[in-house]
């Protein structure tokens, strides 16, 4: 059984050092701000907020007492026995699945709109994948009483249509956005194009740790909370830090927020689950990692699907929240670094970590976690095979999977879809793409 010692929340820390020698909004090559001129005075506005509410004490005292006492912070660490019997492992469960709206999502949807309230903004919009964000979002502005406009893919609102309509019972309005895909990346372009009419009186409150400094750095310091908190969990029930970590991977907020907690510590495996979808062919998955190539989307420069010409591929995800063709460009310096690994887990295998996960132990995952059970599972084999025995290892659950059961109701009386053949190449890093690279503020 997992330790009954109760763990205290973790400060939030919202100030985040820059790393020395390298340009303010960067990681290493990656990042930047990469948007219209029309942009580049909201960002500047953001950026000069984020930098005095950072460092402010009463900030985050108010933000960590909306954590615990709204959110349900800390999240549970759940040691997954039946898992671990099956599995010949130690398996714990990092619980963001069980925070207020049912996401890690919350985490930084609280601290975004308490710095909308401080910079007096009187409307905040956002983009949703999965509508995890977009509920989180709008729960968020309905308690800082601040309107709030969603934009969702026309296809994710119909594969999450309870989402749809949870956003619109907290008092937010919902508009489905066709474009090419009906996806996050439409959701993304049109509330980049809302902000750039609304910039004096509107919040853009971005989901994932993607777009132009500062949201990386500002998604991944709210979501940080996650991996700090697990690291102190698992020290208290086990004694020691995990051989290995967790998290799936679409733009990379949960991801980015557990191993932040972990990046220290140099013996613990940082393993991302990205979308391998029907196989790594262009418009069969959304593994931008395991088979992208440097590019621009969305403000920064990190790796997308592209083509050799730098069209940006059609993407597929049997789950709404890892459907994008990019990821945040904090994860691109790491794999670059080697501090982190990837590993692309095809939908079939996501289904069915879904279901194990329910049955073995009455947790219903997000689809998108799934992916990381999934990658775990695989993990601890192949560790098997090669004589190692009882791996501890550490699972984040980022969200609750209500909202995927009758999709995959749906997905499960299909009849199975071939898999394509594995075509793309590996990551390389030898160049990057011909850009010019402005400090922020520049």
């Amino acid at each position: 059984m997992a330790s009954k010692k109760k763990v205290k929340t973790a400060k939030p820390k919202t100030e985040a050092k820059p790393v020395q020698g390298v340009p303010e909004g960067y990681f290493g090559e990656f990042g930047g701000r990469f948007v219209s001129e029309l942009l580049i005075p909201a960002l500047d506005e953001l950026n000069a907020a984020w930098k005095k509410f950072s460092k402010d004490k009463k900030f985050e005292k108010e933000l960590l007492g909306l954590y615990n006492d709204y959110a349900g912070r800390p999240s549970l660490l759940t040691y997954a026995g039946n898992l671990s019997e099956k599995w010949k492992a130690q398996v714990y469960l990092k619980r963001e699945d069980l925070l207020h709206t049912g996401s890690h999502k919350i985490n930084n949807t609280l601290g975004q709109a308490l710095l909308a309230s401080k910079m007096k903004k009187k409307r905040i919009i956002a983009e949703t994948g999965a509508g995890q964000h977009g509920v989180a979002t709008a729960t968020a502005a309905a308690l800082m009483k601040i309107p709030a406009h969603v934009y969702m893919g026309s296809e994710d609102l119909r594969r999450q249509s309870l989402n749809g309509f949870r956003m619109r019972l907290l008092g937010a309005s919902v508009q489905g956005v066709g474009g090419d895909h009906g996806t996050l990346r439409d959701a993304v372009n049109e509330a980049l194009r809302d902000w750039a009419r609304n910039v004096d009186d509107t919040y853009y409150l971005i989901g994932s740790a993607i777009g132009p400094h500062p949201y990386p750095t500002m998604v991944r310091t709210f979501q940080s909370i996650i991996g700090r908190e697990a690291r102190q969990q698992i020290l208290k029930a086990e004694g020691k830090l995990p051989q290995a970590v967790f998290a799936c991977v679409g733009g990379g907020s949960n991801s980015i927020g557990m191993f932040y907690g972990f990046l220290k510590d140099t013996k613990v495996q940082l393993i991302g689950a990205e979308a391998g979808g029907r196989g790594l062919t262009p418009g069969n998955h959304s593994a931008s990692l395991t088979a992208g190539k440097p590019g621009v989307m969305q403000g920064a420069l990190t790796y997308i699907i592209q083509s050799n010409d730098g069209q940006v591929h059609d993407v597929h995800s049997i789950s709404a929240g890892l459907d994008y063709p990019g990821v945040g460009p904090e994860h691109a310096y790491l794999l670059k670094q080697g501090r982190t690994e990837y590993v692309a887990v095809k939908d079939k295998l996501a289904l069915e970590a879904f279901q194990e996960l329910a049955r073995e132990e009455g947790i219903i995952p997000a689809l998108e976690s799934a992916h990381a059970v999934a990658a775990a599972k695989q993990h601890v084999e192949n560790l098997r095979k090669q004589g190692k025995k009882n791996p501890l290892i550490l699972i984040c659950v980022s969200g609750r999977g209500d909202k995927d059961v009758q999709e995959v109701e749906r997905l499960l009386a299909l009849p199975q879809e071939p898999e394509t053949e594995e075509a793309a190449e590996p990551t390389q890093f030898t160049s990057l793409p011909t850009v010019k690279v402005v400090a922020a503020g520049e």
